[in-house]
């Protein structure tokens, strides 16, 4: 895949930055009373691979305006090596605007995880494309990738508008475009037909497409088979079914790409990916891996591929790292992988988690 060679940032998320607010030792929410509180947001769970592996990464966001939260945010984008820029909103009182909450715990043993996202008067919700000189960043200052998500994209009806002007900025001025299409019900009630205009337009002029069958039949309205369910070979079967009716939509797509995961215990899970790269189909079966929080495995797996794809390295190594890269994202209590080097990752893919001294 060519990407620029003239640019300021490899990679550029725009996204709704919030908190997580996890129970310690691995114990569920109504029975705590000590909890640890993240920063966290899925475009930049994608993100921290790059930039904790030196590749520099933009951040387009809002904030409170004085908020305690938003400055928690904007030291931990600092300490992801990450730059960032956002309108500073007035909160509007104690009723007005915040940083979303996400309340989690990680589960344990045969107990799942539970989530509960927390989102009333989300500041990320009044991103919009007047706040941004989209020329300035994508023509004067370059960019190689975009990542784009259907959580952010779904969010309101003025972030979905940022979305797509942000496809077409890319598009225009040569940068490529990532698409994590992200399902999600409660988003998409009563707007299906506002979103999936969006969300066609965006799949038409995207690269890199991410999403299991689900995800392509619910937000691109693709016919085709049932979700692969628990077995991980039909997960496979259906989802290259389905990538076979998304091309002839989408024919200006080069990569598609989506995990696999088997749930054995909360802390045992069995992990793998495929990856279809022009013609080329790229498997990587599923193996066991041990799991301590296993939020953000799925975006560790596309800021794994991301990271590769802008490393200009081959196609087979692209979906290795990016599992690699996922199950790595796994054994951190943050949502997001902190890789202090390749060789971490690599060492991942290789199953040697000997001590290196």
């Amino acid at each position: 895949m060519k990407l620029k060679k003239e640019f300021k940032n490899a990679l550029i998320v725009p996204t709704s930055m919030g908190v997580r607010i996890t129970p310690v030792n691995g114990q569920p929410v109504h029975s705590s009373d000590l909890f640890q509180m993240y920063v966290s947001s899925a475009e930049t769970n994608v993100a921290s691979i790059s930039s904790f592996l030196g590749l520099p990464v933009k951040v387009l966001t809002t904030f409170v305006k004085e908020s305690p939260i938003a400055r928690m945010i904007k030291d931990n984008l600092g300490h992801r090596h990450m730059t960032y820029e956002g309108k500073e909103v007035e909160q509007g009182g104690p009723w007005g605007y915040r940083h979303q909450f996400n309340i989690a715990d990680s589960g344990f043993g045969s107990r799942g995880p539970r989530v509960q996202n927390d989102r009333a008067g989300e500041v990320g919700r009044t991103l919009n494309v007047k706040d941004f000189d989209l020329d300035r960043i994508f023509g004067e200052e370059g960019v190689q990738i975009v990542h784009l998500s259907g959580l952010i994209a779904a969010l309101s009806p003025e972030t979905g508008q940022f979305c797509l002007e942000l496809a077409r900025s890319a598009k225009k001025h040569g940068t490529r475009i990532s698409f994590d299409l992200n399902y999600r019900a409660t988003f998409w009630k009563n707007r299906k037909e506002e979103l999936s205009q969006i969300f066609d337009e965006i799949a038409s002029v995207s690269d890199i497409l991410v999403g299991n069958e689900e995800d392509f039949q619910l937000c691109l309205g693709i016919k085709g088979p049932e979700a692969g369910g628990k077995d991980l070979s039909a997960q496979i079967d259906s989802f290259k079914a389905m990538i076979g009716n998304v091309k002839k939509a989408y024919p200006n797509t080069s990569v598609y790409a989506t995990t696999l995961r088997q749930v054995i215990s909360t802390n045992q899970h069995l992990w793998g990916a495929i990856m279809l790269e022009g013609d080329n189909w790229h498997v990587v079966e599923p193996r066991e891996i041990n799991v301590l929080d296993r939020i953000g495995g799925g975006d560790g797996f596309v800021g794994g591929m991301l990271y590769a794809i802008l490393k200009g390295w081959d196609a087979e190594k692209w979906i290795q790292f990016g599992w690699a890269s996922g199950a790595l994202a796994t054994t951190f209590l943050t949502d997001y992988a902190q890789p202090a080097d390749e060789d971490q990752v690599w060492s991942i893919w290789k199953g040697n988690a000997r001590v290196k001294r």
